[in-house]
């Protein structure tokens, strides 16, 4: 295991204790093979992910989302995530072993939406949350040989995320980039020579901009809109369902359809509001499928916090 440049002796002493363990659960997942290992991880999601804090912040999430559902259903919808997430976890040592086609793992509808937005020749964006495995989505395309690259936000653990983005490229795409305001910059250049970029835009950015998700604020960046906008790349709302363990369904929907103003931003702020609801209609379907332990929506801290960075 090469150390990351540029880390104090006592960081990577920390890093790589952090690491060890990891591999060694990866190492036992590889060894029980791809089904097993799907099967274990649901089991450890259920019966130890939901006892963690994050699945306290699932089930507020829910409840805000929700508030028509009783404490019983929130529970069982909470119970299902922390099965997938655990799923998940277990399967990253098996992404190579995700296939393509009829009776495979993996299934595919709307091609035919890809197609006709790559022969556009201006870029495309598969815009998509955390839902079922989430690293099935740009596996699917490079299996499809859409020439394109994935959009990411790395863990904090540097050995952990040089291991994980080993794992994606085996299958999925080579060309990786981390977001910020580098990755946009490379994002700009990729979308420009014609080719996909494979995004999850679910999570909370303070650069992002305010826009209605379950009907509440939750800050969303505006980079997918904002290069839409700007390069005319096409945007296509992509979903990921697990269908049975470690067995999958993409589903490609139509382009995004959006007629500017020619008020930059209050076009981009509502293109990123439309984004934000298809990703919305995406986890509506079923809720179960989607990570609800984010901490997506605004609060007044991060408000204050906006404002203490000068972003407010």
């Amino acid at each position: 295991m090469k150390a990351p440049d540029a880390l104090s002796l006592g960081k990577k002493i920390r890093f790589l204790g952090e690491a060890v363990p990891f591999y060694a659960f990866m190492a036992l997942f590889r060894a029980l093979g791809i089904d097993a290992a799907s099967t274990v991880g649901g089991f450890i999601g259920r019966n130890v992910f939901r006892y963690l804090g994050q699945a306290k912040i699932a089930r507020d999430n829910l409840k805000a989302a929700y508030p028509e559902k009783s404490d019983a259903e929130i529970d069982a919808i909470v119970r299902q995530v922390c099965d997938n997430l655990g799923r998940v976890v277990a399967e990253y040592p098996h992404l190579d072993k995700l296939t393509l086609g009829p009776g495979q793992r993996i299934e595919v509808e709307g091609t035919e939406h890809a197609e006709a937005a790559i022969a556009h020749g201006k870029g495309v964006m598969f815009i998509s949350g955390h839902l079922a495995n989430w690293e099935v989505m740009p596996i699917t395309a490079s299996l499809l040989q859409y020439d394109g690259a994935i959009v990411y936000r790395p863990p904090n653990n540097p050995y952990v995320a040089n291991w994980i983005s080993k794992q994606r490229a085996k299958l999925g795409p080579v060309e990786q980039f981390s977001k910020g305001a580098k990755g946009t910059r490379r994002i700009f250049t990729h979308l420009r020579r014609g080719k996909s970029i494979f995004m999850l835009v679910d999570q909370k950015t303070y650069e992002g901009v305010p826009v209605a998700y379950f009907g509440r604020e939750a800050l969303t960046t505006s980079a997918p809109a904002s290069l839409s906008l700007k390069m005319g790349s096409v945007l296509l709302p992509t979903s990921c369902t697990r269908t049975h363990g470690a067995h999958f369904r993409v589903k490609i929907g139509a382009p995004l359809e959006f007629t500017p103003t020619g008020d930059s931003d209050a076009d981009t702020l509502a293109l990123t509001a439309k984004i934000t609801a298809a990703v919305e209609a995406m986890v509506r379907k079923d809720p179960a499928q989607w990570l609800w332990i984010h901490r997506r929506w605004t609060t007044p801290r991060d408000i204050e916090k906006m404002k203490k960075m000068g972003l407010a």
